[in-house]
């Protein structure tokens, strides 16, 4: 009885450690389920977890609630349609839906952590939860991507079949972090405007957000 309570504890007064965890263990699922028999159905469930998680985040931030509803509602259904009916042909529109929910989410965040001069301990679990946020938006940019130009992370002549997503979100984590690509390389002009720009937010992102909590968690000088 006692883990439950430090659960709901957790839960209640932490909220944005619990979708940094979930978006963590999401990062570790994927691999595994993705090439699963039943692994699709799993992850988009897994993915509605996730968002229903960042919209409950979004109803304590300055973020409008609205925005993060009307993208986030019609992405599930558009992945649904995926999984039961097939219909590949809305990746494209599902994966734009996502990226767009997952950015607004961080901004909402950022707005968040921003609204005072302290930091407290959920905020330091927004700032991780906000990196782990832009990466998968910038992930679900480069499905997006990769949907309308299937040689845009391949090497140029390449039959190897399209990158995955966990490939496709660790590009975006090396590249928030500036440590470099790893295997997946953006190719074609557009994917290495999007590399650029992930790069950019992450150097931005660190040098203002996460320097300036840092700086409230410091004592205030003597004159």
């Amino acid at each position: 009885m006692t883990v439950a309570r430090r659960w709901i504890r957790l839960i209640v007064h932490h909220p944005s450690a619990v979708l940094f965890i979930a978006q963590v263990l999401g990062v570790l699922l994927y691999p595994l389920l993705e090439t699963a028999p039943h692994g699709p159905l799993v992850l988009n469930v897994f993915g509605l977890g996730v968002l229903i998680l960042a919209v409950r985040m979004v109803r304590r931030t300055p973020g409008l609630t609205g925005v993060a509803v009307a993208l986030a509602a019609p992405a599930v259904v558009l992945a649904g349609l995926q999984v039961f009916l097939g219909m590949a042909w809305l990746l494209p529109w599902s994966a734009g839906l996502e990226a767009a929910f997952y950015f607004h989410a961080a901004v909402s965040l950022i707005a968040y952590m921003m609204s005072d001069d302290r930091t407290t301990v959920d905020e330091l679990f927004a700032a991780a939860a906000t990196f782990t946020l832009l990466a998968w938006g910038y992930t679900h940019l480069f499905v997006l991507t990769q949907a309308l130009q299937p040689q845009a992370f391949m090497p140029a002549g390449s039959d190897a079949p399209p990158r995955s997503w966990s490939e496709l979100n660790h590009l975006a984590f090396a590249l928030l972090s500036s440590t470099g690509m790893g295997p997946v390389v953006a190719e074609s002009p557009f994917a290495r405007a999007l590399a650029s720009l992930a790069m950019l937010t992450g150097v931005m992102y660190l040098a203002t957000v996460v320097a300036r909590l840092i700086g409230f968690t410091l004592p205030p000088r003597r004159p």
